[in-house]
């Protein structure tokens, strides 16, 4: 997304990750995925992996998961009436894919092996997001 937004000159936006679990907490990247980065230019060195905070909730505007199971997490991470809020009427919560029109969850290469599939999954659901949020 990173990449995406400069590319297309689009400037004040503050992109970050964080995972809804704690399995791989203070892990550098995972090396399939690094491969598949490096090899379109995105340098990941450095990255460690972190988990969200009610504090990212409240200071981005948005939160973007790739799957339902990041959305159930949610629940153990912000506060419950937010949580609740967020169930019934998911203004500043979405899933990436939801911004293509599809309502489905991002390919998850940690069981299918396709990191091809997930790269082209995120970058359609990136180039639509910055899409539908250009024309706001």
């Amino acid at each position: 997304m990173k990449q995406k937004l400069a590319s297309a000159g689009i400037e004040g936006f503050e992109v970050a990750s964080a995972a809804t679990s704690t399995e791989e907490i203070g892990n550098p990247v995972y090396p399939p995925a690094r491969r598949m980065l490096n090899s379109h230019g995105i340098d990941c060195s450095g990255k460690h992996a972190r988990q969200m905070t009610a504090r990212d909730y409240e200071y981005y505007d948005y939160i973007v998961l790739m799957d339902r199971n990041n959305l159930r997490n949610l629940r153990w991470i912000l506060p419950r009436d937010i949580y609740e809020k967020e169930s019934t009427k998911p203004d500043k919560v979405s899933l990436l894919m939801d911004w293509v029109g599809k309502s489905r969850d991002v390919a998850d290469p940690w069981y299918t092996g396709d990191f091809q599939a997930t790269w082209d999954d995120v970058n359609e659901g990136c180039d639509a997001m910055i899409d539908k949020l250009a024309s706001r």
